[in-house]
């Protein structure tokens, strides 16, 4: 699987505008956000859920796959950021949402996306400041950077925040790059 973790922008500008699609991955439901950033300023695209019926594991995988890919295909992002698997309660649960995971990033690598990955406590540190948020400060942090009035679930505001993390880190390391080669100012 061609997976990159939290490189730079492949236009090597830090201040071009991309659009990101951020996945708070579940088997049951998936968060999707799209936010256009420049790393520094980031305006609100679109987000939603993908909710999946009760059906047997491998077609609410399928379904994770085929929504993606149409979501992929409406909005056209440039970039896929996606949460990194954490401690689940439990084994099964683990299992489940890693393959949840995969679905989504394979949908998005089929469409040509560079996938990053991100912990969810650095995804906290980036939006609120601090890797143990709840989900309530999350939310509201998300509410406030994008300026959105609309109510958000969890899981909108969680992709969202993915998204938002990764302009944000990946507009740092590009600075990062060029500083390396000789100067803020090249």
């Amino acid at each position: 699987m061609n997976v990159k973790k939290q490189s730079v922008s492949e236009s090597g500008n830090p201040n071009a505008k991309r659009r990101i699609l951020g996945i708070d991955p579940g088997s049951r439901i998936t968060g999707y956000g799209i936010i256009e950033s420049d790393g520094i300023r980031s305006s609100h695209v679109a987000s939603g859920c993908i909710r999946i019926a009760e059906e047997a594991f491998p077609q609410r995988l399928g379904e994770i796959f085929r929504q993606l890919t149409e979501i992929v295909s409406a909005y056209q992002p440039t970039e896929m950021a996606i949460e990194q698997v954490f401690m689940a309660k439990n084994a099964s649960s683990a299992l489940k949402l890693g393959q949840a995971r995969g679905a989504a990033i394979c949908a998005c690598v089929v469409a040509g996306l560079p996938v990053f990955e991100y912990a969810p406590r650095a995804i906290k540190q980036a939006v609120v400041g601090s890797g143990s948020a709840d989900k309530d400060q999350v939310q509201h942090m998300i509410k406030h950077i994008l300026q959105i009035k609309d109510r958000l679930t969890s899981d909108q505001s969680d992709a969202l925040a993915v998204a938002i993390s990764h302009a944000h880190a990946n507009s740092t390391l590009l600075l990062l790059a060029r500083s390396s080669k000789g100067g803020w100012g090249r």
